[in-house]
């Protein structure tokens, strides 16, 4: 078995009734394989990020959850549609082990839109919140129309046996998971260097992101960063007047800089699963392949914010604004402060080091990379969906991480280490999953 807290037997009696629907199914004779060029994955991941990411007054209403937690459970969506998928086509480890077997001639796509929307609708065990009664209204209306659209059938019932299955393995394994354990906080510190939050911020923001149990990860703190420049660096007066030039309100910052200042501001999660719709489309992918490819951009990009919020707890390191504020007082000759420096954006309410931002971009980036076997990728970020004037074009997926870096400087948002390393979180992430999860079968 391989290395991984979920990469385990979930046990007989757990999927006991699951397993005998599917046993009952599989003696029917066998219906024709869906086809493999479906949409499906595509279709119910972008149902996912509606659900999970929209705000409550979009035209689509959505749980408004940040992009930590909408991380979370876009991993264990995609987790589940890969292994409800895979345990009909094959080929591929499972992520979680021991999922019932299921005819080829399965429905792919009733195995997808069921397992994606039994996750979905089946958040909600305390601690955690289930989405609103609104939310869930919509997903079983899709669902409805999904499988309406499907051949009645043993195909049709198998498929739906293998997403029923695959979603309930994934709300068991996640269940007392620390999402929205209290009473974690924030380390509020007030000699120079400590974070400490800006009024009227709370100190206890998405604190419990850090103790989340890892989707593969060994630890939530596998990934540790070296940390911030010591204050009285000369590396460390480089970056702080870095920010402090380039991450003002008022910046003299040039046209390209702030192209990228007002680009990447959107929710990180939402941007790049869309874009990623568009690579794996303009990529011919069949269904097996960009369930495959959405289960590791989601499950490494998870991974990578758990280890990513652990880092900050650890290293609890004060963001530019508060550093600049007190220049005068953090012993280095080289950062005079200014007490009127206003950011470009205002600072997230939790520490500096390392960049979330940085986490999930580059997590998403290097699991693609990882994907197609090569860094080298045509492909267009729009920052806005259904806005194609506002974007950006590249032709390799870490030019997109080298932008977000610059990007998190000129907003004012971090020090250029802790883009630098958060970047690193999430490359380190994406190595470790392509060398232990969704290979091929021995």
């Amino acid at each position: 078995m391989r290395p991984g807290i979920y990469k385990r037997t979930l046990g007989a009696l757990t999927l006991a009734s699951l397993g005998a629907l599917v046993a009952a199914v599989l003696a029917a004779p066998p219906a024709t394989a869906q086809p493999e060029d479906s949409d499906a994955v595509r279709v119910w991941n972008q149902h996912a990020s509606d659900a999970l990411i929209n705000p409550p007054t979009a035209a689509t209403p959505g749980a408004g959850q940040a992009p930590p937690v909408s991380q979370l459970h876009l991993a264990m969506v995609q987790g589940a549609v890969y292994d409800a998928v895979n345990s009909i086509v094959g080929g591929y480890e499972p992520y979680l082990a021991d999922l019932p077997s299921v005819s080829k001639s399965a429905s792919q796509d009733a195995a997808v839109a069921t397992a994606a929307h039994h996750v979905l609708v089946g958040l909600g065990i305390a601690p955690v919140p289930a989405l609103p009664q609104l939310i869930r209204d919509r997903l079983d209306v899709l669902y409805a129309a999904e499988l309406a659209g499907i051949p009645d059938g043993e195909a049709e019932t198998q498929g739906i046996a293998a997403g029923a299955a695959a979603a309930a393995a994934m709300l068991q394994a996640r269940t007392n998971d620390g999402r929205f354990v209290p009473p974690l906080t924030w380390q509020v510190g007030t000699d120079p260097g400590e974070w400490r939050p800006i009024p009227p911020e709370p100190s206890n923001a998405l604190a419990w992101v850090g103790r989340v149990t890892p989707f593969t990860l060994e630890s939530t703190s596998q990934f540790r960063t070296k940390g911030p420049n010591a204050l009285t660096s000369d590396v460390y007066a480089k970056e702080y007047n870095e920010v402090k030039d380039l991450g003002a309100v008022g910046s003299p910052r040039t046209a390209e800089q702030q192209r990228l200042a007002g680009f990447y501001t959107v929710h990180p999660p939402e941007l790049f699963n869309r874009t990623f719709r568009t690579i794996s489309e303009a990529q011919n992918l069949t269904l097996a392949q960009e369930a495959r490819l959405f289960a590791m951009l989601n499950l490494t990009t998870a991974d990578s914010v758990i280890n990513c919020f652990d880092d900050k707890a650890f290293w609890n390191f004060w963001r530019p604004v508060t550093a600049i504020h007190e220049g005068d007082n953090d012993g280095n000759s080289n950062t005079a402060g200014d007490p009127a420096w206003t950011p470009l954006l205002a600072a997230p309410p939790y520490s500096d080091h390392p960049s979330g931002y940085n986490c999930v971009s580059a997590a998403y980036m290097h699991a693609g990379e990882a994907f197609f076997g090569s860094d080298k990728m045509n492909f267009t970020v729009v920052k806005t969906a259904g806005v194609p004037e506002v974007a950006l074009h590249y032709t390799r997926f870490s030019d997109v991480v080298d932008d977000t870096i610059d990007a998190r400087v000129y907003q004012g948002l971090h020090f250029r280490a802790a883009d630098v390393q958060g970047a690193g979180i999430g490359e380190r992430a994406a190595r470790w999953i392509d060398r232990h999860f969704f290979t091929p079968e021995k």
